[in-house]
């Protein structure tokens, strides 16, 4: 078993660090004795290093969060291991006491490059204390609104979820949308989102109906939506749970129901592989093939399954590393290696940066009895 588990995490090493185009929530729990984690301050200061690069990780290591935090600090570790790097000193600083004071001692201790943090108005508050120091910034956030010169968006962006999901609609016949979406910060984005990629990519849009997060409010919203008619699809975003309450009203009796959109929340949701009610529905999300193999080895080494973010952690350690080829320790962080248009293989599938925010391949799933299977795969490289 320990042997199978070897192979996979040389496999997902070997295979997450190729640079492509030629040059090229879920379950929680902290293991009962994890491996040493990445090195963590001491009040005697970092000692001096000649060899290595210093790579702040920034995460909740305490509070809601921690769990999360955990989970991204256990997968950055995993990378440094299953690479064998040694030209790396990876610290990790807890933001849950503050962003700003985690990013300040970050800095103080010479470290050249910051990975991290999990929200984005933290990553406002840790690129305040930063660019002044020339430190660059990749974000675990997924709010591109924060992207700047030196601030990386490296979350999984929601509009190109939905933005993948409406143009593999179109090519399905899919001419007239509507949609339900919650009241409160995400249901503007992903309703803003949802009607730019519907006008983008040609479509129709019939109506839109947005409700409070409760379970008697997303019916009356569906009932409403239901009434007025006049569409071919309907984009719920919400999460798979509450869909699932909304998707029989819509659906109806007809011959031709409407079909059912979801979002990038609906990957990993326990509410949705199976679900009766999302049978046929579609929705994008990155590629899992690969969280499969690397959620085995966690559980290897800590003992529980890792959060779907914690690839982020893993990932950033595998771009950094890249970058490292011709980083010569002490000096500024080489942003220019960001911007490789052919992009780079993660666990996640294929990304890129583009003006600071990262941009993935993305799946279309569709839910069947029984689970959910691939209906578009993702790309496995940029065209363009």
């Amino acid at each position: 078993m320990f042997a199978s588990s070897t192979t996979r995490r040389k496999f997902l090493a070997a295979s997450a660090i190729v640079l492509l185009a030629g040059c090229q929530v879920i379950p929680r729990g902290v293991p009962d004795s994890p491996p040493p984690a990445p090195d963590r301050p001491n009040t005697g200061g970092l000692p001096a290093d000649q060899a290595r690069h210093r790579v702040a990780l920034l995460v909740p290591l305490s509070g809601v969060n921690a769990s999360v935090g955990q989970s991204l600090a256990n997968a950055a570790n995993m990378a440094v291991m299953d690479t064998n790097a040694q030209n790396l000193r990876i610290t990790t600083y807890d933001t849950s006491l503050g962003p700003s004071a985690a990013a300040t001692r970050a800095i103080a201790d010479g470290n050249k490059l910051i990975l991290g943090p999990l929200m984005g108005d933290e990553a406002g508050a840790v690129a305040q204390i930063a660019r002044p120091a020339r430190v660059p910034v990749i974000s675990f956030s997924n709010d591109s609104g924060i992207a700047a010169p030196g601030i990386y968006v490296m979350g999984v962006v929601p509009a190109q979820s939905i933005a993948r999901t409406v143009r593999f609609a179109r090519s399905r016949g899919v001419g007239r949308f509507a949609a339900l979406v919650p009241s409160g910060e995400y249901g503007e984005s992903a309703q803003a989102a949802f009607r730019e990629a519907v006008i983008g990519s040609g479509g129709q849009l019939a109506r839109i109906e947005s409700y409070a997060r409760g379970n008697t409010s997303v019916i009356s919203a569906a009932r409403r939506l239901k009434a007025a008619g006049g569409y071919d699809a309907v984009f719920i975003a919400d999460s798979g749970r509450i869909a699932a309450l909304a998707a029989p009203t819509i659906k109806g009796t007809g011959k031709a129901p409407a079909r059912i959109l979801g979002t990038e929340l609906w990957s990993g949701d326990a509410a949705v592989p199976g679900s009766k009610a999302l049978a046929g529905a579609w929705y994008s999300a990155v590629p899992d093939t690969r969280f499969r193999q690397f959620s085995e080895s966690y559980k290897a080494r800590f003992g529980t399954q890792p959060y779907r973010v914690a690839t982020l952690g893993y990932d950033a350690v595998l771009l950094t590393l890249r970058a490292a080829r011709d980083w010569r320790p002490g000096t500024s962080f080489p942003p220019g290696k960001l911007g490789d248009r052919g992009g780079f293989l993660g666990l996640d599938g294929p990304f890129r940066f583009r003006d600071g925010v990262v941009e993935r391949a993305f799946e279309v799933n569709e839910v069947r009895t029984g689970g959910v299977s691939i209906a578009s795969p993702a790309p496995a490289r940029f065209q363009d």
